[in-house]
């Protein structure tokens, strides 16, 4: 098992900048990769940003410019470092870490981020 734990976000200004933090615990050699996630209210959840176990990292065209993942000296911590916010950046947003194979899939609890206009 891989415990997830997050922090960071809370309340931005529009164009305003915050950074999440993410720190696996437990059966981290098990890792492959490690991403963010989102779900804004009456929506699915949607991938941020995902970084693999060679660093290599992938962002969907809706953050990518504005949003870096990155890790610490730590490697069982990973950062996502958020820009240039929009209102429409509000969401609940999740650090996941996949196994070796996908087999599984590892969830934290979450942390809002609100992006006031």
């Amino acid at each position: 098992q891989v415990q997830l734990v997050e922090s960071g976000g809370g309340l931005v200004q529009a164009g305003g900048s915050t950074r999440l933090s993410c720190t696996a615990s437990g059966m981290i050699f098990s890792i492959d990769s490690m991403g963010w996630y989102r779900q804004a209210p009456g929506k699915q959840r949607e991938l941020v940003a995902t970084i693999t176990s060679r660093d290599s990292t992938n962002y969907p065209d809706s953050v990518k410019g504005r949003f870096t993942i990155f890790r610490g000296n730590a490697k069982n911590t990973v950062y996502l470092q958020m820009s240039s916010l929009k209102p429409e950046d509000t969401a609940v947003y999740y650090c996941a870490a996949r196994s070796f194979g996908g087999a599984d899939v590892f969830w934290g609890q979450g942390t809002q981020v609100t992006v006031s206009s």
